[in-house]
């Protein structure tokens, strides 16, 4: 099972998003569910990087496991409040879709 926690802050704008474990809902190299939640983790990743006004830190260490971490300035305010919004709906969908393969926690505040 994919176990993803999503936090933000008492702003509403993304703090932190950890996934950690495998879907299993097919063969290595062919899931896609866990193909979903990468492709979703990863872009949202890049463009924040791009971004100025956001200072992002973590990545995949290793398979199975994804982490990022965010501090913004004015400046990167928007875009991420936007990009935290288009992640966590977009993972909540593959999670609703599969709940057998994917538990997602969003904490607020």
């Amino acid at each position: 099972m994919i176990k993803i926690d999503a936090a933000f802050d008492e702003a509403g704008l993304l703090k932190s998003c950890e996934v950690r474990g495998h879907a299993m809902a097919g063969p290595a190299g062919y899931d896609l569910v866990c193909a979903a939640v990468s492709i979703l983790t990863r872009t949202a990743f890049r463009v924040l990087s791009e971004r100025e006004g956001i200072i992002l830190r973590g990545g995949a260490p290793e398979r199975g496991v994804f982490r990022m971490e965010t501090e913004y300035q004015e400046a990167g305010r928007e875009f991420l409040a936007a990009c935290g919004v288009f992640l966590t709906d977009g993972l909540a969908s593959v999670a609703g879709m599969y709940p057998e393969h994917v538990k997602l926690t969003i904490r607020r505040g």
